[in-house]
């Protein structure tokens, strides 16, 4: 027996499981399980990644200073203040190996991005989740929760799988709760989709104070999530701290090319918004008339609620999708519940359709 151990974190954890991508005997089924963007990326993006292929043989540019100053000029932010990264997923781990020690406690909502949890326990952390009220985040939950071992605390804005948001007040009165000393990092990965007026990302908390670090990624509405790039917006002494463990090259030169393009074409990205915005309403409308709870969404997806009292469940209502060609996702920690990714017209009409069938059933 090999005396060989991974660390006692690592053993507590079960592995990530993605969303599935196929359907047996069919060959292109309508893939509506991880929130991509079925527009694709800007074309000026694909132009970006393809002219990039020219410079393999040279290491990129370890500084991200072209894309760093690309989102700061679309984002009106200091570009010094800007980390990019894998895909947000490693901004993350790297906010965690830098700030969270074990037995440190994380405060986590009990949804989100569940990669947060991952990294905190196998670095040592406790984990408290506070539960939410009306598949939103709770404030005053995670304040309760609050002690004095409270070193990180980060929450998804808006979150997953509900699709929720809390506003800029609530998230200022969540800051304001939490003590100096803990790290408050928010998960803006579907930032670029939200239209309500009251939302606010989290740049505003980053630039009045020190504990604050905000997340972004260029695989939702940007449609680059194969290439793995993201980005992060920090104070500077976080920028400094994080930059003494980040890797020298932590993101590829296609990538860097390919996300800065994909940035600054703003016409392409809004076109995408408005049609997600479009969508969504056609569908919280079409799917509440046949007696399914849809769960307001403004992100890419829609969470949705099977009435048990009919006999219906999301497990069932998934398999039946997946009978027509259409790939869900279960989500919510029940059987009620199924989440379906925001599509191209046809296919959002071919969910619509199959659920219309289902609940006939």
């Amino acid at each position: 027996m090999s005396k060989l151990e991974p660390v006692s974190g690592v053993l507590k954890l079960a592995p990530y499981k993605q969303g599935q991508s196929q359907i047996d005997g069919v060959s292109n089924p309508i893939k509506l399980s991880s929130n991509e963007s079925s527009h694709g990326p800007s074309p000026r993006a694909l132009e970006a990644y393809q002219d990039a292929a020219a410079t393999l043989n040279r290491y990129p540019d370890g500084s991200q200073y072209e894309l760093r100053h690309a989102i700061a000029e679309v984002h009106n932010l200091d570009a010094d203040k800007i980390i990019c990264g894998n895909g947000s997923d490693e901004l993350i781990q790297l906010m965690v190996r830098t700030y969270v020690r074990p037995g440190d406690q994380a405060l986590l909502s009990e949804n989100g991005f569940i990669m947060s949890n991952i990294h905190c326990v196998a670095q040592g952390a406790e984990l408290v989740i506070a539960p939410e009220k009306d598949y939103r985040v709770d404030v005053d939950a995670l304040l309760e929760r609050v002690t004095e071992k409270t070193r990180f605390c980060t929450i998804a804005n808006p979150n997953n799988p509900t699709g929720t948001f809390i506003s800029g007040s609530e998230l200022r009165r969540l800051h304001a709760g939490l003590p100096e000393s803990c790290l408050l990092l928010i998960d803006d990965a579907y930032a670029e989709y939200v239209w309500d007026e009251s939302y606010e990302d989290g740049s505003s908390l980053v630039e009045e104070f020190e504990n604050v670090v905000m997340t972004r990624t260029f695989s939702k509405i940007y449609g680059l999530p194969s290439l793995r790039i993201g980005w992060a917006y920090c104070p500077e002494s976080v920028v400094r701290s994080a930059g003494r463990i980040r890797t020298p090259f932590n993101t590829n030169g296609p990538a860097l090319a390919a996300a800065k393009a994909a940035i600054k074409d703003v016409e392409f990205t809004a076109r995408i918004k408005d049609h997600n915005k479009v969508s969504l309403i056609h569908i919280r409308e079409a799917v509440g008339a046949m007696g399914i709870e849809i769960i307001p969404s403004q992100t890419n997806f829609y969470l949705m609620k099977f009435p048990e009292s009919q006999g219906k469940s999301g497990s069932d209502a998934a398999a039946f999708l997946q009978s027509r060609g259409i790939i869900p996702r279960p989500a919510g920690g029940s059987d009620q519940y199924l989440r379906i990714s925001v599509g191209l017209d046809q296919e959002n009409q071919a969910v619509l359709s199959a659920l219309a069938d289902y609940m006939r059933a």
